[in-house]
């Protein structure tokens, strides 16, 4: 790799695996690693240079991950993080979520190296960074604040930090040419902030932390102050911008819409400490517990009884609104306190003359629908318990007091412990 394009290396004269078209340059060299080193070598290595998808001029490098080994914050006696372990993959996009007060920004700016830790190490790739400054750990950081200069144009907000760094003005004007028009923003570089929309002036702070090429990009609920229609769009463009310069990006939030259609990895915290790690659908259809289920979106809970053996799948569970069947919580004890959790999505809703007596069901009658376009909430009552039936593109609206039964598959019913 080199200065954004991309090398390989063998005896490419007699078989080149790129095709003619993509040739840009063939030369001897003594390290097939170096293609610019022209000097006398062996005849038989070679280097074939195609372009890369990267954007022009962008610096190759290797990407690298995020690792925290047991990082601890206090302040006195109030404890903010608590022996948190985690990585965040290379190249990756990893969200960090949970309620306020979790510890989720206390961690970003720890990584960043504005806080010291109390305890444990920062690891970027190899290298350990937990004692390194701010200023040189290669971080680019987005506030939740935008954090622009209200007198700077857009482009001198972009070129600040490198001024600072002292980058010769040739450079600067190509890297801060490059990043906005990476954040699709070069058309407005002449303008002041307060000349900008809520969007525009994020794609400007998301330009700054870029211009750097850093190695880690770090989002502090950058989307927060934006609109829903507006947070819609800029999801895309940051999960686009990710993706394109290859970088490793940890990213704080409490919504958990923007962390389930954008990240790679997900962290939820509670109380300073790891709840759940793991991907987007497994989390949300797999939760480890009631407060994961809960905060990442919303589930009706039952309390729930197991009936048959553990050998039998599906199994019954016993609820005070019906009987169910699933094939989660194998390893749940028939004696155990439990909870189920059944997401409003999962839920199909029927006539109760439709189902029979026998199958599993929760009947009960409507108690109120609420009509939103693309979807229909209802809430039906299951013998005194409320249960949310959430029907998308909905062609019959029930009507209240109309008896109903609610079916779902065995394996969208997921069992916890109470």
């Amino acid at each position: 790799m080199f200065e954004g394009w991309m090398g390989q290396a063998g005896r490419l004269w007699w078989h080149p695996r790129a095709p003619p078209s993509h040739v840009l340059a063939l030369s001897r060299c003594q390290n097939p690693l170096h293609p610019l080193n022209l000097s006398t070598a062996s005849p038989w290595r070679w280097i074939v240079v195609r372009r890369c998808v990267f954007p022009s001029g962008y610096r190759a490098r290797s990407v690298i991950s995020v690792t925290l080994e047991n990082l601890r914050k206090t302040y006195g006696q109030a404890v903010a993080v608590d022996g948190v372990t985690m990585e965040a993959p290379k190249g990756g996009l990893t969200f960090l979520l949970g309620p306020s007060g979790c510890g989720k920004t206390t961690i970003l700016r720890m990584i960043a190296g504005f806080l010291e830790p109390s305890a444990g190490v920062i690891r970027f790739g190899d290298r350990d960074i937990t004692n390194v400054s701010a200023e040189k750990r290669d971080c680019g950081m987005v506030f939740q604040s935008y954090a622009l200069w209200p007198h700077m144009t857009v482009a001198q907000n972009v070129a600040f930090g490198l001024e600072v760094r002292k980058v010769p003005t040739a450079e600067l004007r190509k890297r801060v040419g490059e990043a906005l028009e990476m954040v699709r923003m070069h058309a407005y570089a002449d303008r002041k902030p307060n000349q900008l929309s809520g969007g525009q002036q994020q794609r400007v702070a998301l330009a700054r932390a870029i211009v750097y090429r850093p190695d880690v990009l770090l989002l502090d609920e950058p989307l927060s102050n934006l609109d829903a229609k507006l947070r819609l769009e800029m999801r895309g463009e940051i999960r686009r911008i990710v993706d394109d310069l290859r970088v490793t990006a940890i990213y704080v939030t409490h919504d958990q819409k923007e962390s389930l259609s954008l990240a790679d990895k997900m962290v939820v915290l509670r109380e300073g400490r790891i709840e759940q790690v793991g991907g987007p659908r497994e989390m949300y259809e797999r939760p480890c517990n009631r407060f994961v289920a809960e905060f990442l979106g919303e589930t009706n809970f039952l309390d729930a009884t197991l009936e048959g053996s553990a050998t039998h799948t599906p199994r019954a569970v016993k609820t005070h609104a019906g009987m169910l069947e699933t094939t989660t919580g194998g390893d749940l004890a028939a004696s155990v306190s439990l909870v189920a959790s059944v997401r409003p999505e999962s839920l199909r809703m029927h006539p109760q003359s439709q189902i029979a007596a026998d199958r599993p069901a929760l009947r009960g009658v409507v108690a109120e629908t609420t009509y939103l376009g693309e979807v229909a909430q209802h809430r039906v009552d299951c013998n005194g318990i409320n249960i949310k039936v959430f029907e998308l593109n909905p062609r019959h609206l029930s009507r209240r007091g109309e008896p109903v039964a609610l079916t779902v598959d065995a394996d969208q019913v997921v069992l916890l412990e109470r």
